[in-house]
């Protein structure tokens, strides 16, 4: 039983944890010599569920670019995309937005 006058103290907050939770996280894909680009749209077209121009805006942008931030959100979210997106055989990582 605590006192009147003690002083419960709170725990720390590690604010990096909090900032790697609520802070935004890019999909990226990278260019690859292997892949058709209209395979990347219909990968795109199928993960994502972007129209057919904005899947091929996206994969002209990783064809002439070499890379392209193709989804930002939870990091969650995009873990899971990039494993869809490595399941079809397309490089891809994750980046948090700074």
């Amino acid at each position: 039983m605590t006192s009147a006058t003690e002083v419960i103290a709170t725990p720390e907050i590690d604010t990096d944890e909090e900032t790697d939770i609520d802070s935004p996280w890019q999909v990226i894909v990278f260019d690859d010599p292997v892949n058709l680009m209209s395979y990347v749209t219909l990968v795109f077209r199928k993960i994502f569920g972007y129209s057919e121009s904005k899947a091929t805006r996206l994969m002209l942008e990783v064809h002439q670019n070499g890379k392209s931030i193709v989804w930002t959100g939870s990091r969650e979210r995009a873990e899971f995309y990039v494993q869809q997106l490595h399941s079809h055989q397309l490089q891809a990582t994750i980046s948090r937005v700074d």
